[in-house]
C-alpha cells in the first residue's frame, strides 16, 4: 500500500532547495553516526535504545523531545518504504512531492545526513487547495505526519483537479455541525490557553520555547492538546469529541494516556486526560464513572448581535 508522509526538511523548510537539487530527503537532530546497524523493525526498540544515548548528549531535554527526534529518526531511515510518497513543505505555502527510491545512506558531514533518495516530482501543492482537515494533518508539529488516510484527496490535487469535500477521512462523524464548530474549538483553546480554567494550573507542551503540544503524534493518532502541569507533575491529554461517536472518544484518550504514560512520562508523573464536549452526554459520563484520571467538560458558546 502506497502511503503519504508529510516531512519537513530542517526547521521550516530551511532545506527544501538543496534536498530539491540534489534528489533527498532526511534528517539531523544532531546525531552524527551510521546508523545502518541499528535501525530495528520496531521504532519502540529504536527508542528503547536511542532515547538513553540522545539525553546523555542533551541533558536538558525530556523524553519528550528524545521520543521525538528518535522517532522521526527511525521514520526517515526506516520506517519509509520504497514507492512512499513524501509532502515536504517549503515554508511558503507550496508543497513539494517526492517517491522515495531507495534505503537509508549516511553522509556525515553533511546537511541532513540520514537521508533517502528520492525523485521529486514536477507537481506542487498549495495549501490553500487543501481541505482544512489535511491543512490541520499536514500542519502538525513533528518532522513527520503519516497523512496516508487524504490519499484520494493528495491524489486528486498532485493531479491538478479540485479535492473532494472531505469532512472526516478517518473516523465516523455522528454530527457534522458539531464537527465543525469543535474544529474552531481547538483553535480557540490553543490561541486563548491561558486565559481558560485549564490554563492557570497547565501549560501547552513546549520544546526550546516552541509550543508542541497541539495535533502532538502517537502511534494511534494525534492528540489534540498535550499539556503539563505547571509544577511538571502531570501530562494532560485534552480530546475535543468533535461529533464523534462517544465510546470512540473514550477509547481514543484512553489509547493516548497509555501511550503518554509508557512511551513519554518521566518518573514520578501521572497522566491525565480530559474530554471537551458542546452538550452533555450520558455515554461518556457513564463510560467515566469506572475510569480513572479523565475528566467531562463542556463548554458554551456565546453569540450576540448589534445593531449597527
Amino acid at each position: 500500500m502506497k502511503r503519504y508522509i508529510r516531512l519537513m526538511l530542517g526547521k521550516k523548510g530551511a532545506f527544501i532547495d538543496d534536498c530539491l537539487k540534489g534528489n533527498f530527503i532526511g534528517v539531523d537532530f544532531e546525531v552524527y553516526q551510521d546508523l545502518s546497524m541499528h535501525l530495528t523493525e520496531n521504532w519502540k526498540d529504536f527508542n528503547k535504545k536511542f532515547i538513553p544515548i540522545w539525553l546523555e548528549r542533551f541533558p536538558e531535554k525530556n523524553k519528550i523531545s528524545a521520543g521525538l527526534a528518535c522517532g522521526a529518526l527511525w521514520t526517515v531511515s526506516k520506517g519509509l518504504k520504497k514507492g512512499d510518497i513524501i509532502i515536504s513543505p517549503d515554508g511558503n505555502g507550496k508543497y513539494h512531492i517526492a517517491e522515495v527510491l531507495d534505503e537509508y545512506s549516511y553522509h556525515h558531514g553533511e546537511i541532513l545526513p540520514h537521508r533517502r533518495t528520492v525523485r521529486w516530482f514536477p507537481e506542487t501543492i498549495e495549501r490553500s487547495q487543501m481541505s482544512d482537515s489535511l491543512k490541520h494533518s499536514t500542519g502538525s508539529i513533528g518532522t513527520t505526519s503519516d497523512i496516508t488516510s487524504y490519499s484520494a484527496e493528495l491524489e486528486t490535487l498532485i493531479a491538478g483537479k479540485a479535492p473532494p469535500i472531505i469532512i472526516s477521512s478517518d473516523e465516523t462523524i455522528e454530527d457534522p455541525a458539531v464537527f465543525a464548530l469543535e474544529k474552531h474549538l481547538e483553535d480557540f483553546l490553543f490561541a486563548n490557553w491561558k486565559q481558560t480554567e485549564l490554563g492557570k494550573d497547565y501549560d501547552i507542551y513546549e520544546d526550546s520555547g516552541e509550543p508542541i503540544g497541539r495535533q502532538f503524534p502517537t502511534d494511534t493518532g494525534f492528540i489534540d492538546i498535550l499539556a503539563i502541569s505547571k509544577d511538571k507533575k502531570e501530562l494532560l491529554i485534552v480530546e475535543l469529541k468533535k461529533g464523534r461517536a462517544s465510546d470512540n472518544v473514550v477509547g481514543q484518550i484512553q489509547r493516548y494516556m497509555g501511550y503518554v504514560l509508557e512511551e513519554l512520562a518521566e518518573d514520578g508523573q501521572i497522566v491525565k486526560g480530559i474530554i471537551i464536549a458542546l452538550e452533555d452526554d450520558n455515554r461518556i459520563r457513564r463510560a467515566l464513572a469506572v475510569t480513572q484520571n479523565i475528566t467531562f467538560y463542556r463548554y458554551q458558546v456565546n453569540f450576540k448581535l448589534f445593531k449597527a
